[in-house]
């Protein structure tokens, strides 16, 4: 009596079997018959499950679980504590060149001269330099809100200093009190 319903089963490509820690590992396997591959990625073809253990037992590897959800599931003989050594040093080489990306902020007022402005867009160089977004926010005091159009005057000259290593992800805009846009580097 067969327990497990025939599907038609197609033989897929190894790449796209996805092989973790939590895979099933030699006795763990529990069905009757598996597809078998080979350890250099030959297709061995359809066996018993007690024969693919010897095998994987032979060569001196394990025999893992790589497709479980198709019929008979695919496994394949590999020495599984090497693979996934491998695969948590490619993780971590790949966490490693991430680079940590952070929003900076640079805050103007209206009544920021024009020194003070040059010193902050130094400095927005060098965040943007080093591959930070930056968001400059220009705060209103008071009155100062009535005079909008100098803020945005500074805000124009500040995105106007930059262009050549800064692109803006927003334009300036108004919320209540406050003036801000976004700018990211060009070249990250």
């Amino acid at each position: 009596m067969n327990f497990f319903p025939t599907i038609p089963t197609q033989i897929v490509p190894l790449t796209s079997f996805c092989i973790t820690k939590k895979n099933r590992v030699n006795e763990e396997i529990r069905v009757p018959t598996v597809r078998l591959i080979g350890a250099n990625d030959e297709q061995i073809g359809i066996r018993g499950i007690e024969e693919a253990r010897r095998m994987a037992f032979e060569a001196g590897m394990d025999l893992v679980e790589v497709a479980p959800n198709v019929n008979p599931p695919v496994c394949k003989i590999m020495d599984f504590g090497k693979f996934v050594y491998k695969l948590n040093k490619l993780a971590q080489k790949q966490r490693a060149r991430q680079k940590k990306h952070e929003i900076k902020g640079i805050r103007l007022s209206v009544r920021t001269d024009k020194h003070d402005l040059e010193t902050k867009i130094k400095k927005a160089r060098e965040f943007l330099g080093d591959g930070h977004s930056l968001k400059v926010t220009l705060i209103f005091k008071g009155r100062e809100i009535a005079h909008s159009d100098f803020a945005l005057e500074k805000m124009i000259t500040m995105r106007n200093a930059l262009v050549d290593v800064a692109k803006v992800d927003q334009e300036p805009k108004k919320q209540g009190y406050n003036l801000f846009m976004v700018l990211s580097p060009i070249n990250h």
